[in-house]
């Protein structure tokens, strides 16, 4: 058996395996050999005989020659640039790093809704111009609390639940958006279906999108949604870029007709230079950050080793992707 392991990272980089780890795998799978490979050519020269593959995402062109090819692991828990036509159509396996999340994101979150509801963006751009003012941080209701504050999460997978729980316990009125909206959520006053959208968003002062990208979350807030929402309200997107219509986004910023938008998640990532989304002050942008934390990447290891010993063993695997609705669905939405 014969594991490929290509972890470039999705938008620039690369995680180096370290040797330590590497060593402990080739420890507790002596039967297993490992390919550690750092580039597209590696990745080409040793995919041929693989069994499994251990990356973010596996690259469509190479998947013809991946014969023997019958797991791939994702290192993280969005797994929209695997499903690929070729590999829908097949019998692989497709798991994820789902379980890493529920703390990092979540404070992500919140650390946004209190950047907005003190209006720090404000106060930073007060210290650039070295000025002292008391009255620019409070212009268009430009201070809140947070407590009493209506929150809308739309996504009821392990990050949505994880928010709903924290946001609660701060005095927040939480409610979610799921596909059945028959499922209660500890912590939430409501739990509505998709057919209740605008309703949400109308009464919303934080929408947060946790929804994995499908088909059905595609521009899932459009013109209409952005509409919907109120001119004192947040959009804080940690989901993925394409779930929003960028360009009305960006209309609706530039006319005030809503108050601020937190971005960790663009269309296309790296975001452009020259990006309108840069320069608007009502927006704070973070780079893809929101599910790092320090112990990413041994817990992705951590996950990754379990299901290769279920895998040599026969056994089943976790965090199995349901290929047809793009998520993992043991009984939980995809995050």
């Amino acid at each position: 058996m014969k594991i490929v392991a290509y972890l470039a990272l999705p938008g620039g980089g690369h995680w180096k395996l370290p040797d330590a780890d590497r060593a402990a795998l080739e420890r507790r799978f002596p039967s297993v050999e490992f390919a550690i490979v750092e580039s597209m050519q590696g990745l080409a020269a040793e995919i041929g005989d693989a069994t499994g593959y251990f990356g973010f995402n596996f690259p469509p062109p190479l998947f013809a020659q991946a014969k023997q090819l019958r797991w791939i692991h994702s290192a993280s828990a969005g797994i929209e640039a695997n499903l690929f036509p070729a590999l829908l159509e097949s019998d692989l396996i497709l798991t994820n790093s789902t379980g890493l999340h529920e703390i990092c994101i979540p404070e992500h979150v919140l650390a946004l809704m209190f950047a907005f509801s003190r209006n720090l963006p404000a106060a930073f751009r007060l210290k650039q111009e070295h000025r002292w003012d008391r009255i620019e941080p409070l212009r268009r209701g430009g201070i809140r609390e947070i407590s009493g504050a209506n929150l809308a999460i739309l996504g009821a997978g392990p990050i949505g639940v994880a928010l709903v729980a924290k946001a609660a316990a701060l005095g927040m009125h939480v409610r979610v958006m799921r596909r059945h909206a028959g499922k209660p959520v500890a912590g939430a006053e409501q739990v509505l279906g998709p057919e209740a959208l605008h309703e949400l968003l109308g009464w919303a002062h934080f929408v947060v999108l946790a929804v994995p990208l499908t088909q059905e979350t595609k521009q899932l807030i459009g013109a209409d949604e952005l509409r919907a929402m109120r001119p004192d309200a947040f959009l804080i997107n940690i989901a993925r870029g394409d779930v929003v219509d960028q360009d009305a986004l960006v209309a609706a910023l530039r006319a005030e007709a809503l108050a601020g938008a937190g971005l960790d998640v663009t269309t296309p990532e790296p975001l452009p230079a020259e990006h309108p989304l840069w320069e608007l002050p009502n927006v704070i942008l973070t780079p893809h950050i929101s599910g790092y934390t320090r112990g990413y990447f041994p817990g992705v290891l951590a996950i990754f080793s379990d299901n290769l010993a279920r895998f040599v063993a026969g056994a089943p695997l976790h965090n199995v992707v349901d290929k047809r609705l793009g998520y993992v669905a043991n009984g939980r939405e995809g995050a």
